[in-house]
């Protein structure tokens, strides 16, 4: 096999595909060739979104889009056999579902414990489940590939809380983990972003934005495409790599 690779024939799951992330990683996946699968949250707007998205992707491909939620595992199992009946196959499992709230580190009262949990399930648990469902169809191509979402939180400690750095250090060490025993036909990597320009922090606007940036070695924060940019490369230029976190960062944790 040789590297760089179009991803022609490949199909690749996006968990979280209808997020800002998902989206961009949905995008360029597919210019690279591969057919995409999106899963969103289930209700009606969650699945327009969706459709937009899939809508917008080349339309040689059987692309499709699914509700799921990563904390109900039926709901996973219920899109591993709709792949599994469609498709016949899956090569590449992108985790991109999460959640957090801003939390002050030194409030640890307001950090209780159904946000906590919450945090986790989500976070970590979510995205092992998805792993543990897909495994057996990632397994079966003799090339799969997870690519996880961490963050340079999970080793700065600093993030929108401490529950959050805490799941984000969990899925550096199950990315690890599940390299080993997933390998050798199935590749597991987690990308490390900083700041994002995203709304996926709630409460953090462009003051936030321009102060992180210039803090930044590269001088401004990450954008969506900067990290979907990381995720395509793992499936087209890094055959030879799994256990890794690759901080995606501009720098910021140095």
């Amino acid at each position: 096999m040789s590297y760089p690779r179009n991803l022609a024939g490949q199909v690749a799951l996006i968990i979280g595909g209808a997020g800002a992330i998902g989206a961009a990683t949905a995008a360029m996946l597919a210019k690279a060739g591969a057919t995409i699968i999106v899963t969103h949250m289930p209700g009606a707007q969650f699945a327009r979104s969706a459709q937009e998205l899939v809508a917008k992707l080349p339309t040689d491909r059987d692309h499709a889009y699914f509700a799921a939620d990563v904390v109900d595992t039926p709901s996973l199992l219920a899109v591993r056999d709709a792949i599994t009946a469609r498709y016949g196959r899956l090569d590449i499992l992108v985790n991109a579902a999460g959640f957090t709230k801003p939390i002050p580190h030194a409030e640890l009262d307001a950090l209780d414990d159904d946000l906590i949990d919450r945090m986790f399930q989500v976070n970590w648990r979510g995205q092992f489940a998805a792993i543990r469902t897909f495994a057996p169809l990632l397994k079966a191509s003799g090339d799969g590939l997870v690519v996880s979402i961490s963050s340079i939180a999970s080793f700065t400690a600093v993030g929108s809380s401490i529950a959050y750095c805490a799941a984000k250090a969990g899925i550096d060490v199950m990315t690890k983990a599940l390299a080993r025993v997933l390998a050798p036909d199935v590749r597991v990597l987690a990308i490390s972003p900083g700041v994002v320009d995203t709304q996926f922090v709630p409460g953090r606007g462009a003051d936030f934005n321009d102060k992180v940036g210039n803090s930044t070695p590269l001088k401004r924060i990450g954008t969506v495409d900067d990290i979907a940019a990381a995720i395509t490369a793992c499936a087209t230029h890094l055959g030879f790599s799994t256990g890794h976190i690759i901080q995606v960062d501009g720098g910021r944790a140095l």
